[in-house]
């Protein structure tokens, strides 16, 4: 439990340096870090506003390290080191927490986010078991009222008095197409003229999907065709197939994206950024292995917090 100041010792700007760096890749370090790359590209950029110095040069096909990037990156890489000697040294006597808590997590954050998050949670305490249970927000919103969970991960606002909400990591949903499409733009138009793919109702994406639709003046039923679907997985494979278009979360389609199977494509106006929240009941916050996830999966946005 201790364990959560410690995660503030290296500077957090170095260490997205560190991780672009060391993979050469914006999109790969913005996974690694649960952050989205428009979040990794502005904290390069004021690093190097701050250093006064470039560190990568871009060009369409490649990122490189220039001779200064270079340098501090065999400083950084010192100073990690330095970090996780000093987290060891500090943290001897915490890995004490152990016994089992139940957790509940929606469904595209289940899929996508869950086995990184809970490796990396394991890897801290590894004493801690855990019965998870998965659905839509909805469903685990009403687990949690019934006293079913401890915490629980989700996708939408809970809008409920006794549910304490706490953002812990950024996402985005993007607007997926078939690889054969010409276009990286949609215009409105061809956005009303196609068949939007959408996640069933009571699913916390497709409501943050309504809201940003309705926001940039588009109305569900001013599109040719609405079709609902039951998951992500389904949206993936029905816009694979060329039936239409639909938006998921970024991290549902990492593997896509690197086989070439989908493509990306903006849309005016449209901007659909999201939190995902922990959920927990109103009262005293969560003590034990509950407590320590609480405090783990938190320190992911306390680092989010600290984004420009």
């Amino acid at each position: 439990m201790h364990n959560h100041h410690l995660a503030q010792l290296e500077n957090f700007r170095l260490k997205v340096f560190r991780t672009v760096a060391e993979h050469l890749n914006f999109r790969k370090a913005a996974e690694r870090l649960f952050l989205t790359q428009p979040a990794i590209t502005l904290q390069i950029k004021a690093l190097e506003d701050d250093l006064g110095v470039r560190l990568f040069d871009r060009t369409a096909t490649r990122v490189s390290l220039t001779h200064q990037g270079s340098l501090l990156l065999s400083y950084a890489k010192r100073i990690a080191t330095l970090v996780s000697d000093a987290e060891q040294e500090l943290g001897a006597e915490d890995g004490k927490v152990s016994g089992e808590f139940s957790l509940g997590v929606s469904t595209t954050i289940a899929q996508y986010v869950l086995p990184r998050l809970l490796g990396a949670f394991l890897d801290e305490h590894p004493r801690v078991q855990f019965s998870l249970h998965s659905g839509n927000t909805s469903e685990i919103v009403q687990l949690l009222l019934d006293d079913k969970l401890s915490v629980g991960l989700i996708e939408g606002p809970a809008r409920d008095r006794s549910i304490r909400t706490e953002p812990f990591m950024q996402d985005e949903l993007v607007l997926i197409t078939p690889p054969a499409l010409e276009s990286d733009h949609f215009s409105r138009n061809q956005l009303l003229a196609s068949t939007l793919l959408m996640r069933e109702h009571g699913s916390g994406s497709r409501r943050v999907v309504e809201i940003a639709l309705e926001k940039a003046g588009f109305r569900l039923k001013s599109f040719k065709n609405v079709m609902n679907l039951d998951s992500t997985e389904t949206i993936k494979s029905a816009v694979e197939a060329g039936l239409g278009i639909g938006f998921v979360s970024r991290w549902a389609i990492s593997k896509e994206l690197e086989l070439g199977a989908l493509k990306v494509a903006e849309v005016a106006g449209v901007r659909v950024a999201r939190h995902f929240s922990l959920i927990s009941r109103i009262g005293p916050e969560p003590q034990g292995p509950a407590g320590a996830f609480r405090t783990f999966a938190l320190r992911r946005a306390r680092i989010l917090a600290t984004l420009p």
